[in-house]
């Protein structure tokens, strides 16, 4: 057993990289790319570009030393059973769940726009969690999965902070993870969302985590 000592706020903490994983969360061209959901919801995509580079660093890093690599993708079945129609009807009007875009059906699995972008695209191997709510535990397979690799630790990046990464820590916690977020690999819509939920996750001592980033983490794994 190797253990690491990452520095982070509140404090440093110490794992080892055999239990822990790396979950990239909705790294999508919905999101991410022009004429996806995210556009048509009237955000600046480009606020979540800057998380692009970070991950990707992060992502070799975790894959030279053997630390599992997990990705998850938001998006609803072709027949929209799983959609809410409460969901689906926050959308745009001329835009929402479902409808069609420049890249397919919006936030529909097996369209483009769904897919995760070519930048981040995972290796042979790594596990794609298709979630059809905002955390990464609902209605998947994530935690057996996890539970059955005797993962302790997760790395969480993605998109966006405030919505699917800060649901997923905090489902995270309440299941007994601990929860490693770096910042710089994650990203907003809206900045200030993004500041707040760092600062979130690390108030009252770490109360849903840790806060990180990218260069520290792979400092101590390297």
């Amino acid at each position: 057993m190797t253990i690491v000592r990452i520095d982070a706020e509140p404090r440093a903490i110490e794992i080892d990289p055999a239990r822990s994983a790396v979950l990239m969360i909705d790294m999508q061209r919905d999101f991410l790319q022009p004429g996806g959901f995210g556009e048509a919801l009237g955000n600046n995509i480009r606020l979540l570009t800057a998380a692009v580079d970070p991950c990707r660093a992060l992502l070799a890093g975790a894959r030279r030393h053997g630390v599992l690599v997990i990705h998850t993708r938001e998006g609803h079945r072709p027949d929209m059973l799983d959609a809410p129609p409460a969901k689906v009807e926050r959308g745009a009007p001329s835009a929402r769940i479902g409808d069609r875009g420049p890249m397919g059906r919006i936030l529909i699995r097996g369209e483009p726009g769904h897919d995760l972008i070519p930048e981040l695209y995972p290796h042979a191997g790594e596990p794609v969690i298709d979630k059809p709510g905002k955390g990464a535990f609902y209605a998947t397979d994530l935690h057996t999965l996890l539970h059955n690799r005797g993962i302790e630790n997760l790395i969480v990046c993605g998109v966006t902070t405030e919505v699917c990464v800060h649901t997923t820590v905090r489902e995270a916690n309440d299941r007994g993870y601990r929860c490693i977020v770096p910042g710089d690999c994650c990203a907003s819509y809206f900045p200030e969302f993004h500041e707040v939920g760092l600062r979130m996750i690390k108030a009252q001592g770490g109360i849903f985590g840790w806060v990180s980033d990218s260069r520290r983490i792979l400092a101590a794994l390297g």
